[in-house]
């Protein structure tokens, strides 16, 4: 199997480098790490930092989440693939452990739970408290049965369900939500990791994500 990682920025530059280095240091190396800048220009160290360890792409213009997230998917050419937000990291051994779960042929999708920190973390917790506790002075969110925007999946039944798309039943656009629905419909095959990967920083600038 191959895996592959999209980071996807849009007005996180300043964030993007702690970003990239968990990807980097993974204790399983991704097959293939695309960073995409999309059309704001302020990743360009990105990639004078890490040259051809990662492919750059940075787009003439803003997309928007669905139709970047789209075009990023049509150029992968790996088994699965994760997408990262450049404003978050992921623990070390996330690939590692994810790949594990794949090693039974039928798993289409891998979920696995999130870390929330973040100067705006607690507006999270106020949310969906149901599901987070606290944790170290973070917050601990437990995606059991649920789906999130990092989620690992195959690629094949990614594209073959037409990929991301707005999500008409809500104000929001729930392009991972709506991913999720349709992948499942086709009878996607779920297996879930009770570990924290990823660390979801809540900040100031999510407010500015599309």
């Amino acid at each position: 199997m191959t895996y592959g990682i999209v980071i996807s920025s849009y007005k996180y530059g300043h964030l993007s480098a702690h970003c990239v280095e968990s990807v980097l240091c993974q204790t399983k190396k991704f097959d293939k790490i695309w960073f995409v800048d999309d059309g704001i220009g302020d990743c360009q160290h990105i990639k004078s930092l890490y040259g051809d360890r990662l492919e750059f792409i940075l787009n003439p213009q803003n997309l928007g989440t669905v139709d970047n997230f789209n075009q990023m998917l049509d150029m992968v050419d790996t088994d699965y693939l994760l997408f990262l937000g450049a404003d978050n990291w992921l623990r070390s051994d996330a690939l590692k452990q994810l790949a594990r779960q794949t090693e039974e042929s039928e798993i289409d999708i891998v979920t696995y739970d999130i870390m929330v920190t973040g100067e705006l973390r607690d507006e999270i917790y106020r949310s969906y408290s149901s599901f987070i506790f606290s944790h170290e002075g973070d917050y601990y969110w437990d995606r059991r049965g649920a789906h999130h925007g990092s989620m690992m999946y195959r690629v094949k039944l990614a594209k073959s369900v037409g990929g991301y798309a707005h999500n008409n039943t809500s104000i929001r656009t729930d392009e991972d939500l709506n991913l999720w629905d349709k992948m499942r419909c086709e009878g996607a095959k779920v297996k879930h990791l009770a570990q924290s990967l990823l660390y979801y920083r809540r900040h100031k600038e999510n407010f500015n994500k599309y």
